[in-house]
């Protein structure tokens, strides 16, 4: 997380995203398409701003024939984009803790209810974790401590123990309730004896030990695979042009392009590990960071793609890297949700951007930040965030769970959206001049449909869903959202 995150963004428009780049090659079309006929039907799923709906399931629409005035929101699975991997959030150390402390019957209820696949559950699908501490631990740590002066260039000293007390055993019960689940790890800092301040805030990586860290990634790598955990993919470092938090590292374009086509990439290679190196893993406003890198052949032979957060930058950024390079992949790995934040605004902010707006443009995953945490908003870092609200807060007397706005956000497309569903294109028609429906549409492996649609306007709005030559018609409160699957 960033020292000041507050920031106010403006986003580009994203229905109609289709056309914002060529598509990839297209997909074969749904057998549904040819099926549909009047009398189908749509299951509908809403939030509401004021909290009167939560993630609750509507009356079902019927689709008909005919016309009206609205605005019309037409979906065609004929046009297909990216490939999803999932929703989610960071399951950080502070929130492995809260968890892990639970009793094992509230426990085990809350991470079913969370990570379970069907349409009463939630329906993670994708985590982020860090690789040490992130500033969502009670302190800060990394994988390889030594002595103040010392340092372990062979990496001897080297252990995940501190995972295995409350880490470890919460993935490894969630990996148990759903095998299938994609894991991103990147570290908030290298270990101190290898940066050029030695201390857990700021600095930089030094040179001489560009090897030792690629090798603390693959030992990281080796580590969890022996606790049963895959790692899906790595970033190289945690916002790496903030050295404000606790802790962090400061790390150019420059230095990760060096790092991972000379030492991080090859050592990877070298130990037969397969996964992923997905670079930058910061702020939409820099999206040059994560070009300059894949301009770099030599670099971007062992990259998969680009990760981002959105606490400055507008999300179209993204289109931008895709365009700049089709053949690489974008994920949106965090952003936060605040303590003083209000319901109605981080819902309509987080949907509008993160969960349609990530995905709209190119993103393969769309993850809020804090998985879980204390009444108090902890655990923290000394100068870590204060004031991050998790999706959960588990209260740490009585276990109590309540479901805050990223539970409902993350949601509205975790719990419908499969991972392997594809984003298939959704454009807006019709309408008046304060018709705004922000919107996206994806169709899952099963062939189901899926839009995601909210009223970004100023009055209760009715609108039409256009598909197979036939329409449903719906309405939204100001600043509500809903998923429909048909």
């Amino acid at each position: 997380m960033p020292a000041n995150p507050a920031v106010a963004i403006l986003v580009a428009a994203l229905a109609g995203a289709a056309t914002c780049a060529s598509p990839e090659p297209m997909q074969p079309t749904s057998p549904r398409a040819a099926a549909l006929a009047v009398g189908d039907t749509v299951q509908v799923w809403l939030t509401t701003g004021n909290k009167s709906a939560l993630l609750s399931k509507q009356p079902t629409l019927t689709f008909a024939s005919g016309s009206n005035n609205n605005a019309t929101i037409t979906v065609n699975g004929a046009t297909t984009y990216q490939t999803m991997d999932g929703f989610g959030y960071t399951l950080t150390g502070g929130s492995a803790i809260v968890i892990n402390r639970m009793p094992a019957t509230a426990k085990d209820a809350l991470l079913r209810e969370l990570f379970t696949r069907n349409y009463t559950s939630l329906g993670v699908s994708y985590l982020r974790l860090s690789i040490g501490a992130s500033d969502l631990d009670p302190a800060p740590y990394t994988y390889d401590e030594v002595p103040a002066g010392q340092t372990d260039p062979t990496l001897a000293s080297f252990t995940i123990d501190s995972a295995r007390t409350n880490l470890v055993p919460v993935l490894k019960q969630i990996l148990a309730i759903n095998p299938n689940i994609q894991i991103i790890a990147t570290p908030w800092t290298a270990p101190r004896w290898m940066k050029d301040n030695a201390a857990y805030v700021g600095g930089s990586l030094l040179p001489q030990y560009y090897e030792a860290y690629a090798n603390y990634f693959v030992k990281y790598l080796q580590a969890m695979k022996a606790e049963g955990i895959t790692i899906t993919a790595i970033t190289p470092q945690n916002e790496p042009l903030n050295p404000n938090n606790n802790p962090s590292l400061v790390m150019t374009a420059a230095q990760q392009a060096t790092f991972i086509k000379s030492w991080l990439g090859p050592a990877l290679q070298a130990a037969g590990l397969t996964t992923k190196i997905v670079v930058y893993d910061h702020n939409a406003d820099h999206p040059e960071y994560a070009t300059s890198i894949l301009d770099d052949a030599a670099a971007k032979a062992f990259v998969d793609g680009s990760a981002f957060h959105l606490y400055a930058g507008t999300i179209d950024a993204l289109t931008t890297v895709h365009n700049a390079h089709p053949d690489r992949n974008l994920y949106f790995t965090e952003q936060y949700t605040a303590s003083n934040g209000s319901f109605s605004g981080d819902l309509r902010w987080h949907i509008r951007n993160i969960i349609i707006g990530a995905p709209a443009n190119w993103s393969r995953s769309a993850l809020e930040w804090n998985l879980a945490n204390d009444e108090n908003f902890g655990p923290h870092t000394a100068g870590g965030c204060s004031t991050c609200l998790g999706g959960v807060t588990i209260n740490s007397s009585t276990s109590a769970v309540t479901r805050n706005v990223a539970y409902y956000i993350v949601g509205h497309a975790a719990r419908f959206v499969d991972p392997g569903s594809v984003r298939v294109a959704s454009a807006v028609t019709g309408g008046s001049k304060t018709t705004s429906f922000p919107n996206v549409a994806f169709r899952t492996p099963a062939g189901r449909y899926v839009l995601i649609v909210m009223n970004d306007g100023k009055t209760t709005q009715s609108f039409n869903i256009s598909y197979g030559g036939r329409i449903v018609t719906s309405s939204l409160s100001v600043g509500s959202v809903a998923t429909y699957v048909w």
